[in-house]
């Protein structure tokens, strides 16, 4: 089993760290521009394999494509991060520019692999690589759901003091403000949250949770990878190892949720050939709604890309 992660900045090489660690595949190729980087990383990973106990074999290389030929999954997180006085067009158009040239020498060396795009803006940089890719819409998946779910289940966590591993979410729609996250299937060890917690804060809970990756840039002055890093390493091992995990992922829907021809976050079930099912939840009248204003918000910044690629 081979997986690719193109792009080592902190979220590329902590994802290809966390994969290492979890001995998610045989072989790991980290893949960067820059000279150096990728190797430096990759040989500092497999000099902790004794310390941590795994036998991932991490590569890095430099703008090599062969090197990542036959790749089970490949994860990008190749793109720049917005700059000060970059219109959100502008983003768009420098990392689709990125993300369509990392695509396609991809899919020239590994035609069948499984691509998870971390590239932002997530959702439309998915879009991008799901059109350079000409692969099944199961097969280019975004990670955003994974990691929002994550920084909602460790709110949680910290206001009910409980394990986070006791606690489990569902959260939809697009990557940033309009997300929507699902208190009805919100619980803890199967106890549903409402029920430990008032509506106050659990409201206040989601609305941190939608903002969580502007309270790091905030905090930090760039954006966070170890989260992120992880989220996508745990979509990747899903697939490499045919876990069947059942994951919120950003995908392409054809009629699901009355949605069509748009990128959003929706549960899936993740397994060696990518998404195996679309799971469609009987959501409310309010839910629906939310999740058709984030789809709706989302499809704005594909319209955007549309212009920008003529």
């Amino acid at each position: 089993m081979k997986i690719t992660v193109v792009g080592a900045g902190n979220v590329g090489a902590t994802c290809a760290d966390v994969l290492a660690q979890k001995d998610a595949a045989s072989e790991l190729v980290l893949l960067d521009i820059k000279e150096g980087l990728a190797e430096g990383k990759a040989l500092d990973i497999w000099q902790s394999a004794p310390i941590n106990r795994f036998n991932t074999r991490a590569r890095g290389v430099t703008n090599d494509y062969e090197a990542t030929k036959n790749s089970n999954v490949v994860v990008i997180t190749s793109g720049l991060p917005r700059k000060p006085g970059m219109s959100r067009d502008d983003l768009i158009s420098v990392n689709a520019g990125i993300v369509k040239s990392v695509t396609e020498n991809i899919i020239k060396y590994s035609p069948n692999t499984t691509i998870i795009v971390v590239s932002n803006p997530l959702d439309v940089m998915t879009y991008q690589s799901y059109m350079s890719a000409n692969l099944p819409r199961t097969k280019v998946i975004g990670m955003a759901g994974v990691l929002d779910t994550g920084r909602y289940r460790a709110f949680l966590a910290q206001e009910l003091e409980v394990s986070p591993k006791d606690i489990q979410a569902v959260l939809m729609g697009g990557h940033g403000d309009t997300m929507v996250p699902l208190p009805r299937y919100t619980t803890v060890s199967g106890v549903p949250v409402t029920e430990l917690i008032s509506k106050d804060k659990l409201d206040a809970i989601i609305e941190r949770t939608k903002f969580g990756g502007g309270e790091l840039v905030k905090l930090m002055g760039t954006s966070a990878w170890y989260a992120p890093g992880a989220a996508a390493a745990r979509m990747a091992e899903a697939i490499a190892q045919d876990q069947q995990r059942l994951l919120p992922c950003c995908i392409k829907l054809e009629g699901e949720y009355g949605l069509k021809d748009v990128f959003v976050g929706v549960p899936v079930v993740l397994a060696e050939q990518g998404v195996e099912q679309i799971i469609e939840l009987k959501l409310n009248d309010e839910e629906m709604q939310l999740l058709h204003q984030s789809a709706a918000a989302v499809k704005e910044m594909m319209d955007a890309l549309d212009k920008i690629n003529g």
